[in-house]
């Protein structure tokens, strides 16, 4: 095999790889400061507010008045 033949050997540069994770991890770390810096400053809760009502029933119409008789024999 000769040398025209051969693949190329990509130059490995570690130091790209190190550089691309620092980025990453100074960027995760910036957006996790800006969110903590959020939420400590967002408005605190103005605490528990209870409402009480009162219902009152509504007026039932008058039941009809009907007479029932009922016998009973004895036995």
């Amino acid at each position: 095999m000769s040398a025209a033949a051969r693949p190329r050997r990509r130059r490995r540069r570690p130091w790209l790889r190190w550089l691309l994770a620092a980025v990453v991890v100074l960027l995760a770390f910036a957006i996790g400061l800006a969110l903590g810096q959020s939420l400590s400053e967002g408005p605190s809760p103005a605490g528990t507010q209870s409402l009480v009502r009162t219902l009152r029933p509504l007026p039932l119409a008058p039941a009809a008045r009907t007479t029932v008789t009922v016998t009973v024999t004895g036995p």
